[in-house]
């Protein structure tokens, strides 16, 4: 299995972990940001602490994955506190510091010989991090003194009290440095400042560099698709909404309890039904989804920086996460509501009812969407949505039959308008004169609306997303 692939699956796996169980913890949360890294597959990939607060087994499948990154050509560099033994021996290279200067530098699997050779080895057996540690802090006790840094300080402190002290960790520090720069760092620097020959393939990539996505469109829709499913379905059928929903249906179904359409007054009671069934699911999903870009602006700021994936596959999979959710409740809504009150019982009436109703929440939600996209601010958004939604629902004439020449074409954006028409029309094959509906011929006109609406809208809460400017400090 690949890095990618590892990194991949590691991601993918504990985001379900901390969605099903409705949290995680330090550790967990410590893999997934390093998943979130693995995924958009770095050439130079740099980890503070990665293995802190994690158990002894995933600390080391968590460095053998990052060797396995490293042996794709692949640049990994980390910070490790105190490594086990086993950890230690999958380091390629070492650096090693104190007090701001350097101690060692070159292969891990050298060190210790290296310590060795300058006279600085354990007398015990010991972790060969724990002895690199110990020495960098100055500390010799279990390790053997060598004695041309004993020597030095029996000659400074010759004729003293203190003439059989150990060095102190002041004298260590500066032995080793001295050390380091007379024996190693003239070598290692040579090798560092030797040219290094650069295939014609890669002086192409840096002279026309083109971006490399650690994963394909696809993928990157999937798994921000299943993540976004997971982690709202919770908030979309939780108690409160499903309370909602539910208690309007039945205080609608007792208010038109078997109405009847045969007289006029039980067809304007049945009117009305429509026409609060149109408002309802208008207003429901647009206060829904103009939270979504401004609650995950942080976090979609904060991915995309990391180029992580597309912008167009995090808003196809935003988008399209939404609608399974949003079209469960409205199956119960309807089925509450329609037989309770009597509506035309007949199957081809129901499903296109249904289907109605389903179309007027996928616009209401593109307008939600662009209200969110474009304010990026919660309470601007609710009250722009407050007052265009108030005035669809006017601008329709439901209330004034006689509107205005120069704010009638509002009803034509207007999806309550289209889909009390369309609900009309299914209830009614030929509209009766007295609810003064014109121009409604076989829907197709309406259809046409709504479907523009919903592509329309979406559109241009993408291009919002797109102008958005990155949060500041």
């Amino acid at each position: 299995m690949s890095s990618m692939s590892l990194g991949l699956r590691d991601a993918k796996i504990l985001w379900s972990e901390a969605l099903m169980y409705g949290g995680v913890s330090g550790g967990e949360r410590k893999r997934v940001c390093i998943g979130n890294e693995i995924i958009i597959n770095p050439s130079l990939l740099f980890l503070d602490e990665p293995t802190s607060g994690l158990d002894s087994t995933t600390a080391l499948r968590i460095v053998q994955v990052l060797h396995d990154i490293a042996e794709t050509g692949k640049t990994v560099i980390t910070t490790i506190h105190q490594p086990s033994s086993r950890l230690f021996h999958k380091f390629d290279k070492l650096v090693l510091l104190g007090k701001g200067s350097l101690l060692y530098f070159g292969k891990a699997s050298e060190a210790m010989a290296y310590f060795s050779s300058i006279g600085c080895s354990p007398l015990i057996a010991m972790n060969p991090a724990e002895f690199l540690l110990d020495l960098a802090n100055g500390n010799i006790n279990d390790v053997s003194v060598p004695s041309e840094l004993d020597d030095r300080v029996q000659t400074e402190k010759l004729g003293g009290d203190t003439r059989n002290d150990k060095p102190t960790p002041k004298d260590v520090h500066e032995y080793l440095v001295e050390a380091y720069e007379t024996r190693v760092a003239d070598r290692e620097k040579k090798k560092l400042l030797a040219p290094i020959p650069i295939s014609e393939d890669l002086k192409a990539m840096v002279a026309f560099p083109k971006r490399d996505w650690g994963a394909g469109w696809w993928q990157q829709f999937s798994i921000l698709f299943w993540r976004g499913l997971k982690e709202r379905r919770h908030d979309y059928l939780s108690w409160m909404r499903v309370t909602q929903v539910l208690a309007t249906a039945i205080i609608l179904g007792l208010l038109w309890w078997h109405s009847d359409s045969t007289t006029p007054k039980g067809l304007q009671d049945q009117a009305g039904l429509l026409f609060f069934i149109s408002v309802f699911w208008g207003f429901f999903p647009v206060f829904t989804a103009i939270f979504t870009f401004p609650q995950e602006r942080a976090m979609l700021n904060k991915e995309r920086a990391a180029d992580m994936y597309r912008l167009s596959a995090y808003f196809m999979a935003r988008t399209t996460t939404d609608l399974p959710l949003d079209l469960v409740l409205p199956v119960f809504f309807m089925l509450v509501v329609y037989f309770m009150t009597g509506l035309r019982l007949t199957a081809d009436s129901f499903f296109l009812s249904m289907l109605t109703v389903f179309l007027s929440i996928i616009a209401a939600q593109g307008l939600g969407l662009v209200i969110g996209a474009t304010l990026m601010d919660i309470k601007k958004a609710t009250t722009l949505a407050s007052v265009t939604v108030m005035t669809f629902m006017l601008a329709g004439g439901f209330f004034v039959k006689k509107v205005p020449m120069f704010i009638s074409w509002i009803r034509y954006i207007s999806f309550n308008y289209h889909t009390y028409r369309l609900l009309l029309k299914v209830q009614y094959h030929h509209v009766p004169p007295s609810l003064h509906i014109a121009d409604l011929d076989n829907g197709e006109k309406e259809v046409c609306a709504m479907i523009t609406m919903v592509f329309g809208y979406r559109l241009l809460a993408y291009i919002s997303l797109r102008r958005m400017k990155p949060l500041t400090a």
